[in-house]
């Protein structure tokens, strides 16, 4: 990949990672309720998912994934159950949430991280991100190695917006002080999870 092309690549790519979708939302969530650490490290889940979704488009299966009506419907409705029960989960959360216990109540790392990589894996539009972007920066004479450099750019890039929406999460919980307002705060995040499922749900495959 030449200079310039890479250069390109990383605004373009950047720009992607910090789409608020339902992942981002995690990290804002996380950020809010568990500190920046904690949503850091939660989203070593997501970055396990994107890697396997990278590595699965540099061999080809992405396309096929892509291109397939069946594969794309049923990582959809999946996805989408997975993301709306997620949603309602947080809801439930939030409606017996205490402010002052928040920062003492923590949840198991590995469960987040879980959290992460299944709404990560079950977005069949994350594929297509990867199918659609990624090969534009690669270049055919060095194949595996621009696909191993645009992909590990994309992780790190990622991690990035990690950083940046678990902090935003820390803020909004230091101007959270009060029971009521971190209570709506964290219902906000749930209603949201849920209207990302729905959006999935109606989401059409590309042709």
């Amino acid at each position: 990949m030449t200079l310039s092309a890479f250069l390109l690549f990383i605004p373009a790519c950047f720009a992607l990672n910090m789409a608020f979708g339902p992942n981002n939302l995690l990290s804002l969530t996380y950020g809010l309720q568990e500190g920046i650490r904690t949503a850091v490290m939660a989203s070593s889940g997501r970055l396990l998912a994107f890697a396997i979704m990278i590595t699965l488009t540099a061999l080809g299966v992405g396309a096929v994934l892509a291109a397939s009506e069946m594969a794309f419907t049923i990582l959809k409705w999946l996805g989408a159950a997975y993301l709306i029960w997620l949603g309602i989960k947080i809801l439930r959360g939030a409606a017996a949430i205490d402010a002052p216990q928040a920062a003492s109540t923590h949840r198991p790392l590995k469960a987040l991280a879980l959290q992460e990589f299944w709404t990560a894996i079950g977005n069949p539009k994350a594929i297509l991100i990867f199918t659609a972007f990624l090969p534009q920066f690669v270049e055919p004479n060095a194949y595996w190695l621009s696909f191993a450099i645009v992909g590990t750019a994309f992780i790190a890039l990622e991690v990035v917006a990690v950083f940046l929406y678990a902090l935003l999460g820390q803020r909004l919980n230091r101007l959270s002080r009060n029971r009521n307002t971190f209570g709506w705060l964290n219902k906000l995040s749930g209603m949201t999870m849920i209207g990302f499922g729905i959006a999935l749900l109606l989401a059409r495959r590309p042709t």
